[in-house]
């Protein structure tokens, strides 16, 4: 667990410095590969956190999200399939297929949150069905709650990717948070079938489980804080509306 606190603490104070330099875009030219590093720590922690709960699974499944993620990433910059027309801006560090690495591990930290914060919500459902729509539900929902700040902030204040065309928010087509979706959706129900079939534990991480949650309100509180500096004003306002019902549901749910 040693290497746990380590990795943790690393992503915490880069978290911090991140709040600090990106937010006041006081960030120089020469040091954009933190931007890499950042993304990269965050995957790190939703890789860890799943080997800690699910073991050899969790590793495997990890390497899934990172893999089939970039492929879907390659399939919607070449062919503009499941989020729209869209190209990346080269500040992401080693390119694979013309996909930053970085979007894998960013998508392996969304879905490590979201399936942190959706199973105990769920879990009490006693009908299997029922429990794993519910819960893959849950999880995309919270998905698509990180990218209503996600997107814009990366998008239009950043710059880190560039829409082909507009949509009515902040210029992002609806088809992007469809897509977000539907692939957190059906990544989410991989993951519970995976666990069903290898009778995986069902208790939650102590050390892992109220980090993954930190997490994720930590990765909407920084987006929040720079989109708030940069003059966008809804959707941190909409974001943290979401973010609270959820943990509200997450927390009732743990009493």
């Amino acid at each position: 667990m040693t290497i746990d606190r380590f990795i943790f603490r690393f992503f915490i104070i880069w978290y911090i410095c991140g709040v600090f330099l990106v937010g006041f875009d006081l960030l120089p030219s020469w040091l954009e590969w933190a931007n890499a590093v950042f993304l990269i720590a965050a995957g790190a922690l939703g890789g860890l956190y799943f080997y800690r709960q699910y073991h050899l699974f969790g590793l495997l499944f990890s390497l899934f999200v990172i893999i089939s993620t970039i492929t879907i990433e390659w399939l919607g910059v070449q062919y503009g399939l499941f989020f729209g027309h869209y190209f990346y801006n080269p500040d992401f560090g080693l390119y694979i297929a013309d996909i930053p690495f970085t979007i894998g591990t960013a998508w392996l930290m969304v879905i490590a949150t979201t399936h942190a914060l959706a199973k105990p919500v769920t879990m009490r459902i006693r009908h299997p069905f029922l429990r794993v729509l519910s819960y893959s539900l849950l999880g995309a929902i919270a998905a698509v709650v990180m990218d209503l700040i996600l997107d814009p902030v990366a998008a239009n204040i950043k710059h880190y990717w560039v829409w082909d065309g507009d949509g009515l928010y902040y210029g992002i087509p609806m088809s992007n948070f469809i897509g977000w979706f539907f692939i957190a959706l059906a990544l989410h129900f991989i993951l519970w079938i995976g666990i069903s079939l290898k009778k995986a534990n069902a208790n939650l991480h102590h050390y892992w489980q109220p980090r993954m949650i930190l997490l994720y309100v930590l990765m909407i509180v920084m987006f929040s804080i720079i989109a708030l500096i940069n003059g966008i004003i809804g959707a941190p306002i909409l974001t943290i509306t979401c973010m609270t019902i959820l943990l509200f549901l997450y927390y009732s749910s743990r009493r």
